[in-house]
């Protein structure tokens, strides 16, 4: 099932304003994100895995660019015999620098990316599934 979703997700056309990739490697991965946003981009990534899976709470909230919209590359790790990033980009985003609490003590840094226009998504995206809204309908 992981398999056919990351083969799913990486042959489907690119919605409006997209731009998209399945990548095999770190090299790739920096190579898509230049394209998108030029040779000095600011990298970043979730710290580890502490709170995956469990219930947390969200401690200080920072969001990039003064909280405003800005320009950001997004990649997921797929489940896959190999390594592969889905890799994209969108417009109309903004991101955050998250603290993930674990007992009162930070556990973790996240990093959050809130896509603004997501009525071009599929209803049956994961996001939609885990919030119980439809495209459009949140950011």
């Amino acid at each position: 099932v992981a398999m056919g979703r990351t083969l799913a997700d990486c042959e489907r056309p690119a919605v409006k304003s997209e731009t998209k990739r399945c990548v095999t490697s770190i090299e790739g991965m920096a190579e898509f994100a230049a394209s998108i946003l030029g040779e000095k981009a600011w990298v970043s990534t979730t710290a580890n895995t502490a709170g995956s899976g469990r219930m947390v709470e969200v401690g200080k909230v920072q969001g990039r660019n003064g909280g405003g919209v800005t320009r950001a590359v997004s990649c997921h790790q797929s489940l896959f015999p190999y390594l592969v990033y889905y890799c994209h980009a969108l417009p109309l985003v903004k991101v955050y620098d998250v603290e993930v609490m674990l007992e009162g003590k930070k556990a973790n840094q996240a990093v959050a990316i809130c896509h603004l226009d997501t009525t071009q998504w599929s209803a049956g995206h994961a996001a939609f599934r885990a919030l119980g809204h439809r495209p459009g309908e949140i950011e």
